[in-house]
């Protein structure tokens, strides 16, 4: 009665399917056709037998397995390989032959899920298809099937078997898992019909696997036969649904599994791979697939267990596949299956209905006008810029947040956000945590102990927590200790806790209950170097995050879940080609830097740029100085010199402006009266920032306070130690008087203003910034900078006087000054006019690396608005840098400096814009931005190391010359 019950039901749920389009036909169907039956009508029995064979082939094994496959080619006919371990160039090498050695072309396939490096080394890796499950693009997964066909048409391959289409409903199932699109049906369904439709629009057969549906198992076919007790309605609602969309595709091929399924094949154990029921009586007759199908590997032991070698190839072939897969014994198989057909256990039609499918599935793949594949510059095809940006693509899109209590994500304040980071799990995360400190200053605590650790973090806001496994392979371990748990749940109870899974989605399955203590969750699925850089990038808000659960974590996260986070235009790091640049042309800034070191122009330092918000270059070089004892590091500071100009003073000149504070009709004596009825009196703000107001370039104030001879500063003046009259660092062991700083201001207000009228760059006026905006604001200059400006960018380097907060190793020595301070200048400004006011002035004083430059610079290039916060009005950067006096040939905006009007002088690029602006520094720094082309530079050195007499840096004008490759790598410029 149950059977009876049974086989109505599978013919009821039988009329739903259609008949597909037979998927194996080229677009030239009578030449196909041709081709097929002339090859088919010089076949003998034995050539024909051999075609329905695939066997294994390595590129790592040496020459006695080169002999056997052509051994096995030239005997038995085989009519096709699958390619395992080796390397693409050796599979070329080895293809090329062994397709020489065969009369019919060989067939050649690989398991390429996520592309050749899922067998072969040095090639590309793709996300697992768990990862781009998440994705809500599908053109993104497109894109991914056709860069993946390039690959496999590129090195010879004709058959992928991919994609898995199995719906892993299972979270427990040890052999899909993370190679499941998830556990929705019309998701799996979509993304795969995606990958399909991209793959084979470039000329490679795809395949779905693994039929009827692998992906509700908890044991793997691989070691035994997995068993499947659902009923008919269940399997046609779940497993077959890919299969019955996909069928009403091109789809070109079917993997069946090795599945005992037996509501499918009533016969106790009997494999699906190996079931006449399933293969032709379901998926040929009653779903109506016409393309190939193939077995899965039969050396698996969900099928080697049922049958002897030779027996269960025979029984795959007679239960209606057509390729056999992997067999074990092909002597034997053959054998088998002629003694079956003489037996007439199946007829010489049905062999040559495989047979011809098979032909026309290699004239598809354009095998009937095989050429020798191309042996040189393999690596170059298959690893490639286009590959490595959609690897970027399809992180961003897929990298799901999926919890997010008071929009802790991203990160928006900067300034009184104590952030620690706390790594769990085995694998590298070095990625993770250096792009995490690219944005403010990240500690990484670690301890032995629980106890060790939460008193270290005592201190913290926020804490983010990276749990790293490997990348390895989709099989590894993904589980977290008890420990590892235990630590989490402690952790959270007392802090805002940040949770960054750089594994399977399901490692939250055993976290559940401690899920509540955390603020966030991010899942970043695999931990790879592309995923952590993005993570980290959306912690802080540089990218959105987009992706969606593809599988859902009991009932606390359903599949589908996913929160955007906005994007806070903080910068971003990627590759050139990403704002249409040139990697190769943007890398000969390399050579530049290399002369840089080699000529002796300065002995190393930093060199940033970016497009659009996307740093794409950033590089230390050389030294902290010519004895090559320390390399430059990206987080080694630098003395701005006269940049200060525009990332100091300025920015509070600004603010106050925009205020209403100041105006640029404002008049010197008006924000600083001790000015009045001096000779700068009536100087305007815009005279006095555009260079325009007479006043003296500049004054060596520390002349006359040391001996002229001697050059030994006046002990009246100095002393070696601090003291309540004795205050002003300026340098180590030498200490100002503090009623000094009156002399300066008193010698800047009495300077004789020049007779000549026009420009004269004069930095004077930003010793008087000073003095006004503490006045103002009632505060030190440089906690003011810090608080308005450079701790909420998370420019944590940039500011005065570093060895306050910094180690003098990290800062890059300037000078070895024996005219004033008598000693090696590290940390303390090289100026000696900032050194007179403490290190903190308008005109110099400033130390940053070149990430910290880049971000107040970013912010102007983006109008005054930069990490979810708006720090200056866009009218006011505009105002701001416009050239007032270009009628009279002045370049000069509102303190930036602007291009060059005259072609003979080098202030910037030949290419940038009359809207960019930026500045340079004594000390061998430059920075620069160009809104119409959306550049940034910043270029950091010691240039005046050990002598600032030394100016070849300036002389060959590097600086420039380097910003005009910037310009040059730009694509079609």
């Amino acid at each position: 009665m149950r059977k009876i019950v049974t086989l109505s039901i599978f013919l009821m749920f039988a009329t739903s399917y259609g008949q597909q389009i037979d998927p194996l036909l080229s677009s030239d169907v009578n030449k196909q056709e041709k081709w097929v039956e002339n090859r088919m009508s010089k076949l003998t029995l034995n050539e024909k037998i051999g075609q329905l064979f695939m066997i294994q082939a390595y590129s790592n094994k040496g020459k006695k397995h080169t002999a056997f496959i052509k051994k096995m080619i030239r005997k038995y006919h085989i009519g096709g390989l699958i390619f395992m371990q080796g390397t693409p160039k050796k599979e070329v090498k080895l293809t090329n032959l062994y397709q020489t050695k065969s009369k019919i072309p060989l067939l050649i396939a690989i398991d390429g899920e996520w592309g050749l490096n899922m067998r072969l080394k040095n090639s590309f890796r793709f996300p697992w298809n768990m990862t781009l499950g998440a994705i809500q693009d599908n053109e993104l997964i497109e894109e991914f099937g056709k860069q993946v066909g390039l690959h496999c048409k590129r090195i010879g391959i004709n058959v992928n078997f991919a994609p898995v289409v199995d719906i892993n409903t299972n979270p427990k199932n040890p052999i899909i898992g993370n190679r499941s699109f998830g556990e929705n049906k019309h998701n799996v369904t979509k993304k795969a019909m995606a990958f399909i439709r991209g793959m084979q629009s470039v000329g490679v057969l795809a395949n779905a696997k693994h039929f009827p549906g692998h992906g509700d198992t908890s044991t793997d076919s691989h070691k035994t036969l997995p068993y499947l007790d659902f009923t008919l309605e269940r399997l046609d609602s779940i497993e077959l649904f890919p299969y019955k969309q996909l069928f009403k595709t091109n789809l070109a091929s079917v993997m069946v599994a090795h599945l005992n399924v037996p509501s499918l094949e009533p016969k106790p154990g009997v494999p699906t791979s190996i079931s006449y029921k399933v293969i032709t009586e379901l998926l040929k007759e009653k779903m109506g697939f016409k393309g190939l199908i193939f077995t899965d590997a039969l050396n698996m032991k969900g099928a080697a267990n049922y049958a002897k070698p030779g027996d269960i190839d025979l029984a795959a072939f007679v239960a209606g596949n057509d390729i056999l897969l992997i067999p074990e014994d092909v002597k034997s198989a053959v054998k088998k299956i002629k003694i079956a057909l003489k037996k007439k256990l199946f007829t010489e039609k049905r062999l040559n209905e495989s047979v011809r499918k098979i032909l026309k599935a290699k004239y598809w793949a354009k095998l009937h006008e095989f050429t020798p594949i191309k042996e040189t510059h393999i690596t170059e095809d298959i690893i490639t810029i286009k590959d490595k940006l959609l690897y970027k693509s399809l992180m961003k899109a897929a990298i799901t947040v999926i919890k997010n209590n008071e929009g802790v994500l991203p990160i928006k304040e900067l300034s009184n956000n104590k952030i620690a980071y706390v790594k769990l799990g085995d694998s590298d995360n070095f990625t993770f945590t250096n792009t995490l400190k690219k944005y403010t200053q990240v500690d990484i605590i670690s301890d032995e102990n629980i106890a060790g650790l939460l008193q270290k973090l005592k201190s913290y806001n926020t804490i983010i927590i990276g749990y790293h496994k490997s990348n390895e392979s989709p099989w590894k371990s993904y589980k977290m200790s008890k420990e590892e748990i235990t630590w989490l749940e402690e952790i959270s109870k007392n802090h805002h806790v940040i949770l960054d899974i750089f594994a399977s989605p399901y490692t939250l399955l055993d976290i559940t209950s401690n899920i509540n203590t955390t603020d966030a969750i991010i899942v970043s699925y695999q931990n790879s170097k592309e995923s952590q850089e993005i993570s980290a990038e959306i912690i802080f808000g540089a990218h959105e995050a987009k992706g969606k659960l593809p599988v859902s974590i009991k009932n606390i996260f359903p599949e589908g879940t996913g929160l955007s986070t906005p994007n806070l235009m903080r910068l971003s790091y990627t590759i050139p080609e990403e704002v249409d640049m040139s990697s190769k042309l943007i890398q000969r800034i390399d050579s530049l830097t290399t002369i840089v070191v080699d000529s002796l122009m300065a002995p190393g330092g930093q060199v940033l740029v970016a497009r659009y918000g996307k740093v794409i270059y950033h590089k230390s070089f050389g030294y902290q100085t010519y004895n090559k004892k320390q390399k430059v590091k990206l987080t080694d500071l630098y003395d701005l010199a006269s940049v200060t100009k525009i990332l100091g003073g300025l920015p509070m000149i600004m603010k106050s402006e925009e205020k209403g504070l100041i105006k640029l009709k404002t008049t010197l004596g008006e924000m600083l009266p001790y000015l009045k009825e001096s000779n700068k009196d009536t100087i305007t703000l815009k005279e006095v920032l555009s260079h325009v107001a007479k006043i003296k370039a500049w004054i060596p104030y520390y002349l006359e306070t040391v001996d002229s001879v001697t050059k030994i500063p006046f002990h009246n003046l100095y002393r070696k130690q601090k003291s309540d009259e004795f205050s002003i660092k300026i340098a180590r062991n030498l200490y100002l008087k503090n009623s000094y700083t009156d002399t300066i201001y008193k010698k800047i207000a009495e300077a004789p203003q020049r007779k000549l009228e026009g420009y004269k760059y004069s930095g004077l006026v930003f010793y008087l910034f000073k003095k006004y905006i503490e006045n103002t604001y009632h505060g030190k200059m440089d906690v003011l900078n810090s608080k308005y400006f450079y701790s909420q960018l998370g420019a944590t380097t940039l500011g005065y006087n570093p060895l306050k907060k910094f180690k003098k190793e990290k800062i890059a020595p300037t000078e070895v000054d024996d005219y004033y301070r008598h000693q090696v200048l590290q940390g303390d400004v090289h100026d000696m006019g900032a050194a007179m006011m403490g290190g903190v002035s308008g005109n110099a004083g400033l130390f940053s690396n070149s990430n910290d430059v880049a971000k107040i610079m970013q912010m102007y290039l983006q109008k005054g608005f930069y990490g979810g916060k708006r720090y200056l009005e866009s009218k006011t950067i505009d105002k701001f840098n416009h050239s007032y006096y270009a009628n009279d040939s002045i370049r000069r905006g509102l303190g930036f400096d602007k291009p060059s009007l005259n072609p003979e002088v080098k202030a910037s690029s030949k290419y940038a814009s009359s809207n960019s602006f930026g500045h340079s520094g004594f000390t061998g720094t430059y920075t620069w931005v160009d809104p119409d082309n959306g550049i940034l530079y910043v270029f950091l050195s010691n240039r005046v190391y050990p002598t600032m007499s030394n100016n070849k840096l300036g002389e060959q004008d590097i600086r420039t010359k380097i910003q005009d490759l910037i310009y040059e790598a730009i694509l079609n410029n």
